[in-house]
C-alpha cells in the first residue's frame, strides 16, 4: 500500500480503503505537516503549483472522512 505520493496527486478510495487505521493516522499527520510547510513557504517565497494547496487539503479531508467512517461502526 502506497500512500507516498499524497502530497502530489489526489489519493483514490480504494487506495484509502484497503489501508490500515494506524497508517491512515501516520499518512494524516505527515499530510498536516506538509500543509503547514507548504503554507509557511508560500508566505515567505513563490511556489512551483500552487494546486498543491488543494490536492493536499482535500487528501486531508479524504482520510479524516474515512477515520470518522471507522470509529462509526
Amino acid at each position: 500500500m502506497a500512500l507516498k505520493d499524497a502530497e502530489n496527486k489526489p489519493l483514490r478510495g480504494g487506495q484509502l480503503r484497503e489501508a490500515e487505521t494506524e497508517e491512515l493516522r501516520r499518512e494524516l499527520a505527515r499530510l498536516e505537516e506538509a500543509r503547514f510547510r507548504l503554507r509557511f513557504r508560500t508566505a515567505t517565497e513563490a511556489v512551483d503549483s500552487p494546486i498543491q494547496h488543494r490536492i493536499i487539503r482535500r487528501n486531508i479531508a479524504r482520510i479524516k472522512t474515512l477515520l470518522r467512517e471507522r470509529a462509526g461502526t
